[in-house]
């Protein structure tokens, strides 16, 4: 009989070296105390936190969900969090365009001339497009949760090609992508869980976050995601997921594309999530699991992304153009 909760160490040990958040930063650290009152659930533990080079007044007790274990994936992240308060402080160096300081360094403006206007939510709030809203005074604009997010370089590199391959060379991302968004979603979770205590929040923020790109990817594809060039391949694509073809009956968006769109709706999600009602922990909460994510996917780039676009029929450019 397996043991009970109650019964099992909590996720994290005394004297363990760990790093934890304080604000929007992670920093270095060591447990000092463990405290589990009696019938409470490992999970619900208290830890008291040491900041390496910090002095002991700064020491303090926290929840399970603001530490992260000491590996190199985390201090990697921790790395990342910083690179972006120092662009949220200072601004983008340099002013290059497509830089955001207050979004994602990569900016979903490069070639949204050609994209269908349109826009969804994370939170269920619906698109201003067509509802009365009074407009906002600054300091409301201003406070509204958004993901500071940077991009690896080696993504925004496969960004920018993509979009010359599409806009400039009349190519096309080869359909069903051999490596479709389900499938690196999955691959992913099977990565990262066992790197977090099993049953614990950080798993369930995991599959959650996952599961909200999965359906937010198949909502959105069709709406905003898409370059004009592309408009016709995805029309006959919706027709082979209503037909007997047994290659896409019943598959949805998540099934049949692959990370090349999924990296569109990545840089897109800060302006998508300043649309929503998400508290700032949530928003805080999902830029890390994004951060983590884009970190993986840079590193299996040649495993997920397609070598090779192709070339439609002189008729289908001849149509897409027009």
């Amino acid at each position: 009989m397996a043991p009970s909760r109650q019964n099992q160490a909590p996720p994290y040990a005394k004297d363990e070296k760990v790093l934890c958040f304080h604000g929007d930063l992670m920093y270095e650290a060591k447990i000092m105390e463990v405290s589990v009152k009696p019938g409470q659930k490992p999970e619900d533990a208290q830890y008291r936190i040491h900041y390496r080079g910090w002095k002991a007044s700064w020491d303090d007790w926290v929840s399970q969900d603001r530490i992260r274990k000491f590996t190199e994936d985390n201090k990697q992240l921790a790395s990342q969090l910083q690179a972006q308060a120092r662009i949220r402080t200072q601004g983008p160096k340099g002013g290059k365009k497509g830089v955001k300081a207050n979004g994602s360094e990569m900016s979903s403006a490069r070639g949204s001339e050609e994209r269908v206007a349109g826009s969804s939510s994370f939170g269920g709030r619906g698109p201003r497009r067509g509802r009365d809203y009074e407009l906002e005074n600054e300091d409301n604009f201003h406070s509204r949760p958004s993901i500071k997010l940077v991009v690896p370089d080696v993504l925004k590199a496969m960004l920018v090609d993509d979009w010359e391959n599409i806009t400039k060379n009349n190519q096309l991302v080869p359909l069903p992508h051999p490596h479709p968004v389900s499938k690196i979603l999955a691959d992913y979770a099977e990565y990262e869980t066992p790197k977090r205590p099993a049953g614990s929040s950080h798993v369930d923020i995991l599959e959650e976050t996952l599961a909200g790109l999965k359906e937010y990817f198949d909502k959105s594809l069709g709406r905003i995601l898409l370059y004009r060039f592309e408009r016709g391949q995805y029309a006959e694509v919706v027709k082979k997921w209503n037909s007997d073809d047994p290659e896409y009956q019943g598959k949805t968006a998540s099934d049949t594309y692959g990370p090349e769109h999924l990296m569109r709706l990545i840089v897109t999600l800060p302006e998508l999530v300043a649309q929503t009602n998400m508290d700032q922990q949530s928003v805080n909460r999902l830029r890390e699991e994004l951060i983590k994510f884009c970190s993986w996917l840079s590193k299996n780039t040649t495993e997920y992304f397609v070598s090779h676009y192709e070339s439609p029929t002189q008729d289908y450019v001849q149509k897409a153009k027009e």
